[in-house]
């Protein structure tokens, strides 16, 4: 696929068919390698964080979450690409490994999440092949656990594994074990919440007018109001910023092409 950089972050640029193609043909494949979803946040701290930003980039493929996102490829490099969202990918990726006989995994989130995640999955999905399910504690494995998290997972035959521990902990998590884990891995963040229906998603026309963000503060105000007002704010001001960059650069090259 081919890639398009926003701000700092180069975004993989395809139908939304084809990520789904070319991520359960890596799941296929038995290597080690990680999905991260990009939505603002994600670009937002990858532009502050250098380190975060070589983790994202490390990545096997980065999706285009968020219609804003979608607007920023048009705005910057008038490419009309389509939302790749997790909350969509999500159950599209568990209807493709149920009907391929592919093992998934779930890593993160909290043990009553998991059983809740694992009683949903027996409903909606009776085929699927559910390898496991891990809810790690509330702070970094010792190096023993995390040897014993990557055997479990690799002996559990899992071929894409599902990581919900929210950004930036998931994809740093995920980079972590590159080439010690041998499946898959995804990022999905809040995409399970909503899916087994502990949240709601936003209405259809909320999603298409790039409002889902403002949905789900309304939902959890006391944790998402810093990350949405702060977030969006810069994203906005970076935004307007590289494409007044871009639009000087044009007129200059067009200048010194005139002369």
């Amino acid at each position: 696929m081919n890639q398009q950089h926003v701000f700092n972050l180069p975004l993989n640029i395809a139908p939304y068919n084809t990520f789904i193609e070319e991520i359960i043909d890596k799941s296929k494949s038995f290597a080690s390698c990680y999905v991260c979803v990009a939505n603002v946040h994600m670009l937002i701290e990858s532009y502050k964080d250098k380190d975060f930003a070589n983790v994202v980039k490390g990545a096997d493929i980065v999706t285009p979450d968020g219609i804003p996102v979608t607007w920023a490829l048009r705005l910057l490099h008038g490419i009309k690409q389509d939302r790749v969202a997790g909350m969509d990918l999500l159950p599209d990726l568990l209807k493709k490994a149920e009907s391929g006989f592919l093992p998934v995994y779930f890593y993160g989130g909290t043990k009553d999440m998991l059983d809740k995640t694992t009683a949903y999955l027996c409903s909606h999905y009776p085929s699927l092949k559910i390898a496991g399910t891990f809810s790690p504690p509330f702070r970094p494995l010792e190096k023993d656990e995390e040897k014993d998290v990557i055997t479990k997972v690799n002996a559990s035959g899992a071929r894409i594994v599902f990581v919900v521990l929210g950004c930036p902990k998931q994809e740093k998590w995920m980079a972590s074990m590159k080439g010690h884990i041998f499946s898959t891995m995804i990022g999905i963040g809040g995409a399970l919440p909503v899916m087994i229906g502990l949240q709601t998603r936003a209405p259809l026309w909320m999603q298409k007018s790039g409002l889902e963000w403002f949905y789900r503060l309304v939902q959890d105000p006391g944790r998402l109001w810093k990350r949405y007002f702060v977030t969006n704010s810069i994203f906005i001001y970076l935004l307007l910023t590289t494409k007044i960059k871009f639009a000087l650069s044009k007129r200059n090259i067009f200048f010194k092409n005139s002369l």
